[in-house]
């Protein structure tokens, strides 16, 4: 029994030996081989493929190790823009520290997605954008208002179809030349007040008013909406993925609140 200790003794005295070997010096550093496997097994864990060579992954060790007593020879860990930088990289990991693994718990069942989807279905629409130039001055909307609510007058009396005067008026560049049609999207691939005024339409319906966004006036007429079951489920999971990921996010911090004092002036943002 002596003798096996004295062995496990002396084996594990001489893997501490070579755990503390020394591969490299930079500067001030000593990169032992001890922290050489452990950083090279977590790339290879990582990259099961394009596996670095040891002898490159020990020059890119020295490089980093290089870069960083560079860096505070200069003083960089008092600059500004890398301050914010290390404080994004700081709450990012709380984040993901807090919440990573009650977010990848999250479930999506099927009666998730068909009560997302009957609230927020999958629909297609052909428009004509009067367009407002961000900047625009209160002389400029108006005008534009103006030319818009005349083009809504002659698209709502004229017998010609909806995607010739599309191809007529509309000032969108890219979808002018297809008649206006924007193709299939859903309401998070629309700002809100547009999406919601394309819902309130029947099929084939023009808007009888203008619809205001931050890109213009929009005159437009809805062109189709699918069925659950032909809508793209993958789109309709991860929508209702994000909405339950929002929700343990939104939690977190209405009790992190809770800890600290907050003065909110909204009023100076609008």
């Amino acid at each position: 029994m002596k003798w096996i200790l004295a062995v496990t003794l002396m084996t594990s005295f001489a893997f501490a030996q070579t755990s503390e070997q020394v591969v490299a010096v930079v500067g001030n550093k000593k990169i032992t081989l001890g922290e050489f496997n452990k950083k090279y097994a977590e790339v290879k864990a990582q990259a099961s493929i394009n596996v670095p060579p040891k002898k490159l992954f020990l020059e890119d060790l020295v490089r980093y190790e290089l870069g960083l007593q560079e860096a505070r020879k200069r003083g960089l860990e008092k600059d500004p823009q890398v301050i914010e930088r290390v404080n994004q990289e700081i709450y990012k990991g709380l984040l993901e520290k807090e919440l990573g693994q009650k977010v990848q718990e999250n479930t999506v069942s099927e009666k998730e997605m068909r009560d997302y989807y009957a609230k927020n279905p999958q629909i297609r629409v052909s428009d004509i954008l009067i367009e407002l130039k961000p900047g625009a001055t209160e002389q400029q909307k108006e005008e534009a208002k103006k030319r818009a609510t005349e083009i809504l007058s002659e698209v709502l009396k004229s017998k010609r179809p909806f995607d010739e005067l599309a191809r007529l008026y509309s000032d969108d560049l890219t979808t002018k030349n297809m008649g206006g049609d924007i193709g299939w999207q859903s309401s998070i691939s629309l700002v809100p007040p547009y999406y919601q005024a394309a819902l309130s339409l029947k099929i084939n319906e023009i808007s009888s008013g203008l619809v205001e966004t931050p890109f213009g006036f929009h005159i437009m007429k809805l062109t189709g909406k699918r069925s659950y079951e032909e809508a793209t489920k993958r789109d309709i999971r991860m929508a209702v993925f994000d909405q339950k990921r929002k929700i343990v996010f939104d939690q977190f911090f209405d009790k992190l609140k809770k800890s600290y004092k907050i003065d909110v002036n909204s009023k100076l943002v609008d």
